[in-house]
């Protein structure tokens, strides 16, 4: 079976992109990472892509909105982008954009993204902090990481992989962030690891 080509999405530093670039390069991921896009130009992401010698490309919102076009019109015009590289899988890594069904639904069990909490808990942004102040407030004991198919409703699709991770009572939101986003770069290359060997049997 040929090399698995993956689209990756970013918005800003990057690190689960490295964490999949790295696990390319040690030959953890049988995977080629044809192209990497961010909707960010100043995304630290797209200098971790060229200094891979992976094509870049940025894509930003700004100018539809200054043209009265829709969200599904940019939605489409990326998907139409992201199509041209022929992916076997695109993966949202730290991609801060809601994307709606005219994206979506080209990209049917292709489409995965990293969310930092549990399959049904703190979907959307600020996860970690929100985690983090329920600790504090309720209780909580205990938050995680997901990598999950796409789906309309954000954060909802069905998981790849999950891993639980303790909230230490004591532990600043620093040390949680740290934390997860360490349990995120091992993660992500799981679940892929996992969509090649399910593609393989």
């Amino acid at each position: 079976m040929a090399r698995i080509r993956l689209v990756v999405l970013i918005s800003g530093n990057g690190s689960n992109l490295q964490a999949v670039i790295d696990a390319i390069e040690s030959r953890q991921l049988d995977a080629d990472i044809v192209s990497v896009i961010s909707n960010r130009k100043s995304a630290y992401g797209l200098t971790r892509a060229e200094n891979a010698k992976i094509q870049t490309t940025y894509v930003p919102l700004g100018p539809y909105r200054r043209h009265d076009c829709t969200r599904d019109a940019y939605d489409s015009d990326l998907a139409d982008l992201v199509k041209s590289f022929d992916p076997d899988l695109v993966v949202l890594a730290g991609w801060m954009h809601i994307l709606g069904p005219s994206f979506i639904n080209r990209f049917t069990r292709k489409l995965i993204n990293i969310h930092p909490a549990l399959p049904g808990y703190f979907p959307g942004i600020n996860s970690i902090e929100r985690a983090w102040y329920e600790s504090k407030i309720n209780k909580l004991s205990k938050t995680g990481v997901m990598v999950h198919y796409v789906v309309d409703e954000i954060d909802a699709g069905e998981p790849i992989v999950t891993e639980e991770i303790t909230i230490d009572p004591n532990e600043t939101l620093e040390e949680l962030k740290i934390k997860i986003h360490n349990v995120e770069h091992r993660l992500l290359v799981s679940a892929i690891n996992k969509i090649i060997n399910e593609e393989l049997t």
